[in-house]
């Protein structure tokens, strides 16, 4: 019987130690695992695309796969930014599960023109891959490669989300009340004029009331600054009165906000200086504000509310607008007729000489 329980003991004591080596075997992650890195195409490369070769010319790009210490199912995503902007804000080229990708050159030249790239001039950006297996583990990134590209021009339509409400008497369909998505990320920016002291609406993937397509409030109350995507959800209210606002809508983090906006001029060009506004007047009929002042040859931009919080430049000198980008020239004194347009996907003005 003694001999039985030393027996006992002995086996127990292996069938511990056995679990135990099992309990540290795999697959853990190699922490140190590399970064994937492009082979292919070579830094420095410089294209100019032609509508001509949209569809059947493609650039082709091959890059290394990080090796995680164990067989995972990788997400790519093969990113571009123009030069020197450290992807503040970069534009996703294509998303893939193996490390290469055949992009066509019209898919590339959009992408390239919703950066801000000019057709017909050359330009320099960048290009990286991310790697991902899941939101646990951290984002693998690799080195930059530089490129030279000549964009072609083209229409851009940007995703665009629809907003019925009570400034448009719940037209679903109002394509003139809409808000895109210019960087085709899922977050939606644009301004509506609402006509009343409140105002409600929705936002619609389609211009339809369907139920998978709608975007609401998550909150009764309409105020919550949180969506509920594709589902009914409730009106959004807007209570700050009659006025000129800029809606945004993130569907990556279901969130929303609005800001009432009154617009002005400030820089050397006009005559407040980088102190005072020249304040501009909107316009319901044709959706743009507008200011007939004298101006100085100088600098100037258009800024919301006498405050900095929002403000719009020009970069590139191509009358488009960017969130703080450059100062605007005037290039010579004169009475000038200003007209900013937030109307669109892509923020414009005009200086009109009288």
């Amino acid at each position: 019987m003694k001999n039985f329980r030393i027996f006992f003991i002995i086996l127990a004591t292996a069938f511990f130690i056995t679990s135990c080596e099992k309990d540290k075997s795999g697959p853990f992650i190699n922490e140190s695992a590399a970064a994937p890195e492009i082979t292919a195409p070579a830094g420095g490369t410089s294209y100019v695309f032609l509508e001509a070769n949209e569809v059947k010319d493609t650039i082709d790009f091959t890059w290394t796969a990080p090796d995680y210490g164990f067989t995972a199912a990788v997400q790519y995503a093969l990113e571009i930014d123009k030069s020197g902007n450290n992807f503040a804000g970069p534009i996703t080229l294509a998303n893939s599960a193996r490390p290469k990708l055949n992009i066509s050159v019209g898919d590339f030249n959009m992408k390239v023109l919703v950066l801000g790239g000019l057709p017909g001039e050359l330009g320099n950006y960048e290009v990286r891959v991310t790697a991902k297996i899941n939101d646990s583990v951290p984002k693998l990134i690799s080195s930059t490669v530089a490129f030279k590209i000549t964009p072609y021009e083209k229409v851009i339509i940007y995703p665009m989300l629809f907003a019925p409400g009570g400034h448009n008497g719940w037209n679903q369909a109002d394509a003139a009340s809409g808000i895109y998505s210019v960087k085709n990320n899922n977050i939606y920016e644009g301004y509506l004029w609402f006509k009343d002291a409140s105002t409600q609406f929705k936002l619609l993937k389609e211009p339809a009331w369907v139920q998978t397509s709608c975007i609401g409030d998550a909150n009764s109350s309409g105020t919550s600054g949180t969506l509920v995507v594709g589902d009914w959800g409730n009106n959004i209210v807007v209570g700050d009165g009659i006025g000129y606002y800029l809606i945004k809508a993130n569907l990556v983090e279901k969130t929303y906000s609005w800001m009432k906006t009154d617009w002005g001029i400030i820089g050397p060009a006009q005559p407040g200086g980088w102190n005072t506004d020249s304040n501009m007047t909107y316009d319901v009929a044709t959706d743009l504000w507008k200011a007939t002042l004298d101006l100085t040859a100088g600098e100037m931009k258009f800024r919301a509310n006498d405050a900095w919080t929002l403000n719009y430049g020009d970069n590139g000198a191509d009358r488009k607008l960017e969130e703080g980008g450059a100062n605007i020239a005037v290039p010579s004194a004169g009475n000038y007729t200003v007209t900013l347009d937030l109307s669109g996907a892509v923020y414009k003005y005009k200086l009109v000489k009288n």
